[in-house]
């Protein structure tokens, strides 16, 4: 697996300044799109939309200072349909406007990428496959933009605007593991060329009853195969810990891969937080089916 994503890399780099074919990158990798998108995000601890552009504005840097390009021809090159809209992303990015490149002795970098296998001691990880039927996540949602590592103070906010009563109306919904308020994460634009990676993120309940929702949000979630990954340990190091097992050791070495549906997670008791139970599940199917 990181053998085709190295070559599912090379690609990208070869296809920079023109257009990057999806459905090649699948046959580089023999996954999915949507699966390639999802283990590059776990591994590099950032999006592939992030990874493309910054790669752009880095050869686009060259190109301005050595090659004597100018900032629209720079601009149309890497595909920005405006010079304002390539200004606006390399002075973002680099903090330092392109017209101001050849001036600078101070520039920004951002090497090209590959991936590499390093076995490491850790946290323990179990994990089942389960087939569950139809189901519904109910709750309260937000567009967030995509984070890594830290606190997500937009998702912060969106718990913080749950009243009590609201809670418990939701909690009433709940009929079906894991009995308990989830985290939802879905609909994800990686993002592209100036603009930010986002997701809509919702904290909610699992239930499979057919109601007048009210003011809540609702997501229909098909019938599905879920790899359940369980762990236990300090929070938030063992939920940030498990995702990155999953990434890294699991999904590349099982026959499984990932499809498009709402990566759910919660996490148990947190009155003892160096020993905190956590869950977290992936859809996910046979490769090649």
């Amino acid at each position: 697996m990181l053998k085709s994503l190295n070559e599912a890399l090379e690609y990208i780099e070869a296809h920079l300044n023109d257009e990057i074919d999806e459905r090649e990158i699948e046959k580089i990798t023999g996954t999915s799109i949507y699966h390639f998108r999802r283990i590059f995000s776990f591994l590099s601890g950032m999006t592939l939309g992030e990874y493309i552009r910054n790669r752009k504005l880095s050869n686009a840097t060259f190109d301005l200072q050595n090659e004597g390009m100018s900032v629209t021809e720079a601009a149309f090159k890497y595909g920005y349909e405006s010079v304002d809209g390539f200004s606006r992303a390399f002075k973002e990015w680099a903090g330092i406007s392109p017209s101001e490149v050849k001036k600078s002795t101070k520039l920004k970098a951002f090497p090209k990428l590959s991936f590499q296998l390093t076995i490491k001691g850790g946290i323990d990880m179990d994990y089942r496959i389960e087939k569950k039927e139809s189901f519904k996540i109910v709750g309260k949602k937000k567009r967030v933009p995509i984070q890594f590592k830290g606190i997500n103070q937009e998702i912060v906010e969106l718990a913080k605007s749950i009243t009590p009563e609201q809670r418990e109306k939701l909690r009433s919904y709940a009929n079906m593991e894991p009995f308990q308020v989830v985290n939802a994460s879905y609909n994800l634009d990686d993002g592209c060329m100036e603009e930010k990676g986002s997701l809509d993120h919702m904290i909610g309940y699992l239930t499979t009853k057919n109601l007048d929702f009210e003011e809540f949000d609702v997501v229909e979630v098909p019938a599905l195969t879920w790899a359940i990954f369980s762990s236990k340990g300090p929070f938030p190091n063992v939920m940030q810990e498990t995702w990155a097992k999953v990434a890294s050791e699991w999904l590349p070495s099982s026959d499984y891969e990932l499809v498009e549906a709402p990566n759910i997670s919660f996490t148990g008791d947190l009155s003892d937080m160096n020993n905190v139970y956590s869950e977290i599940w992936f859809a996910v199917k046979k490769k090649g089916s």
